[in-house]
């Protein structure tokens, strides 16, 4: 189920978000009783710090506080408010006003928080019962309550994707994914299956998938009539073996979340349909799993793409830019105003950036400055990396185009991301290498799949489009 706001209620509890440098004045403003209790507890207004406040009578809670930590902890912590919410017992909850001091969540924040907060109660419960979701807020006053649960269900739905392994989340069930999502906002979606991926000249993602039990496929996704031409491309490997370039098991664990990249673009597009934002939206995903059988592409292999440019096999676990390379292809034969990959492409930015940031590459600093602004506001944060022009001779072999796995190890995601441009054509392009993957438990983000940039590129959308 996914998270929403609960409705305004009689029984709900007021909610105090104090700041940790305030704490103490804060509390010389509250009837002794309260003081009292909150000094004898040990409350200061650490972030994660939660205390029910008991009525004078014992029949129960009078209030709730909650720690909102001083501005260098919150620096370093997303979603502040979720901290606390997830201590706090079940019930209903409502912030207290600012103007007492009740309330330190800055008005520009106050939305990511609540959605911060909704996320405490997300559970992936498909194989096992979950416990069930604790406290629930009502929306606060200024919160545009709709905006935020949407954004809240396109998360979800990422998550889900990459959380189901891939005996459950194969090309087939990703593609149901897609028309279910289409069928909701009155979208089509169409697929190209195995053969007819060769007919219809894309024949990298044919060469990446054809090894598998489950059918290679192209899923194209449309949605709207007018305004500006959106396309976003998704990476689809469903599960990733490395093929002959067999992974060791411990490269192989995670590899369900290998096809995050399609999860976050279905999640994005989530969020501009429910919007209704005026653009013309299409979604490209590429669904494969790389497999090993005997007719697995092999090293050494030269495929020819879309595009006509043929690519040097040197390494078939660098098989995302190959099914990307087509899907991009096809895309910019339509010129789109602006074109967006997003796939969880290399070690190399993982190396560069960690879990936590969405690498990204493009050329316009204006669109840079607007993703980053959008970063911001949504508490989704990424990081640029460049289009670096010099490299481009590293992935240029010596029998073909374009290598797919430069040797030497230098600028993984940097090389990747120029490979990809090539296809790209002149559209203006942005590609971003994300993890999709919270590997610790943190406030709001459970260990588990997550969607990486797609909160931060919807909020730019507006100024990236000039909509």
């Amino acid at each position: 189920m996914t998270p929403v706001f609960a409705a305004p209620c009689d029984n709900a509890f007021v909610l105090y978000v104090i700041d940790q440098a305030s704490c103490e004045t804060w509390l010389q403003t509250q009837p002794d009783k309260v003081a009292g209790w909150a000094r004898a507890q040990g409350f200061k207004g650490a972030i994660g710090q939660v205390l029910l406040v008991p009525a004078s009578d014992g029949t129960g809670p009078a209030m709730a506080l909650a720690g909102y930590g001083n501005a260098a902890q919150r620096a370093c912590q997303r979603f502040t408010l979720a901290a606390g919410a997830e201590k706090l017992p079940e019930g209903i909850y409502t912030l207290a006003s600012g103007g007492d001091g009740g309330n330190a969540i800055p008005e520009a924040a106050l939305e990511q928080e609540c959605f911060g907060w909704l996320m405490t109660q997300y559970r992936f419960d498909r194989y096992k019962e979950a416990k069930a979701p604790g406290a629930a807020l009502v929306a606060p006053e200024g919160v545009d309550a709709k905006a935020v649960e949407s954004l809240v269900a396109a998360e979800c739905l990422t998550r889900d994707l990459i959380n189901t392994p891939a005996a459950d989340m194969g090309p087939d069930q990703l593609q149901a994914a897609a028309e279910d999502l289409a069928r909701e906002f009155g979208a089509t979606a169409q697929v190209t299956l195995d053969q007819d991926l060769l007919e219809q000249n894309l024949p990298m993602i044919h060469a990446v998938g054809r090894a598998a039990t489950a059918r290679p496929r192209l899923i194209d996704l449309r949605w709207g009539d007018s305004g500006p031409k959106l396309t976003l491309v998704g990476k689809g490997v469903c599960f990733d073996t490395g093929g002959l370039n067999l992974k060791p098991g411990s490269s192989m664990g995670l590899m369900k979340k290998d096809m995050g990249g399609s999860a976050t673009v279905l999640g994005l597009a989530r969020m501009i349909m429910a919007a209704g934002l005026p653009v013309q939206l299409r979604v490209l995903i590429p669904a494969v799993e790389n497999a090993v059988s005997g007719n697995a592409f092999r090293p050494g292999d030269v495929l020819t793409s879309r595009k006509g440019l043929t690519v040097e096999i040197n390494n078939t676990d660098a098989e995302g830019r190959l099914v990307l390379a087509d899907a991009l292809a096809l895309a910019a034969e339509e010129a789109p105003e602006l074109l967006i990959s997003m796939a969880t492409l290399t070690g190399a930015a993982r190396v560069a950036v960690g879990p936590d940031l969405s690498s990204f590459c493009i050329d316009h600093d204006g669109d840079a400055a607007a993703l980053a602004a959008g970063a911001g506001r949504t508490a989704d944060p990424v990081w640029r990396l460049p289009f670096h022009a010099p490299y481009e001779p590293m992935i240029e072999p010596g029998i073909a185009d374009l290598d797919n796995a430069p040797a030497g190890g230098f600028a993984g995601s940097i090389t990747a991301a120029l490979f990809l441009r090539r296809f790209a054509g002149d559209c203006r392009y942005m590609h971003f290498d994300i993890y999709g993957w919270t590997p610790g438990a943190a406030p709001g983000r459970p260990k588990g799949g997550t969607g990486q940039g797609a909160r931060a590129l919807f909020a730019a959308l507006p100024d990236l489009l000039e909509l």
